[in-house]
């Protein structure tokens, strides 16, 4: 089913919870890692797709924190996959700047290089920021943004009252992008797994029972027209909403 669009209501943050991997993979009778390859695939095509639709920030859950408790071995083969599946050419081609967020300096030396070769590489590109969020989460972030200004309170360099919602949004990793519009989780889960907890506060959620491996173009299109279709009342009435619209 091919769904149109409104090109003029198109989320400008749309974020993804990429869900399914390993189970898409059992499903098939085939190891855990042939899901992690097959979703970084999945990974460069939504990107691609994302860009043809204006999408100006497209944020990917790839490994939280909570990931390092897995098994060494997929641990590492999902790094690799991350080192070899940054591609200059698909972010070049697709005028995508490459931006990361998480607990940068715990990853390997391999992935710490190739991610900033990549940043640099693509700094200049203007059109959709793809962010991988890896050992990334909510929870981190938030503890690392609350001691950094307990520093600048004990420094003098900040008071209480200059301690306000915007204020910590400034201080978090994602200062640089709007909060997310929409955020989509493949895999038939119904949380949000320590994500974006702070950029969520308004976000609408849409839930799929697609693994990751099979969520082609058509089914971010069709997330997309659901998000069209949704009045965002931020504390507000319906009425309120709408005579502002008129």
């Amino acid at each position: 089913m091919e769904y149109e669009l409104n090109r003029d209501q198109i989320p400008a943050h749309v974020a993804i919870i990429m869900d399914g991997n390993g189970r898409w993979a059992k499903a098939k009778g085939l190891p855990r890692t042939a899901g992690h390859v097959e979703g970084v695939e999945r990974a460069k095509q939504i990107t691609e797709e994302a860009t043809r639709l204006g999408v100006k920030f497209l944020t990917l859950y790839t490994f939280s924190t909570e990931n390092w408790n897995r098994p060494d071995a997929e641990i590492e083969a999902i790094f690799n996959l991350l080192v070899t599946g940054l591609e200059d050419e698909v972010f070049m081609k697709n005028n995508v700047r490459f931006r990361v967020i998480g607990d940068f300096d715990r990853l390997p030396l391999s992935v710490q290089k190739r991610t900033r070769e990549c940043m640099d590489k693509t700094a200049g590109n203007t059109g959709t920021t793809m962010v991988v969020a890896i050992s990334y989460s909510s929870r981190w972030e938030l503890t690392q943004t609350m001691q950094k200004m307990a520093r600048q309170a004990t420094e003098g360099k900040l008071k209480p009252e200059e301690i306000t919602e915007d204020y910590i949004s400034s201080q978090l990793q994602t200062a640089f992008m709007p909060d997310p519009d929409l955020l989509i989780r493949t895999g038939g889960e119904y949380r949000i797994s320590n994500y974006l907890l702070w950029q969520c506060a308004y976000t609408e959620f849409y839930y799929c029972d697609t693994y990751w491996p099979d969520f082609h173009e058509e089914d971010l299109r069709k997330a997309i027209a659901d998000f069209q279709h949704r009045q965002r009342r931020y504390g507000k009435t319906g009425e309120q909403v709408e005579k502002n619209e008129n």
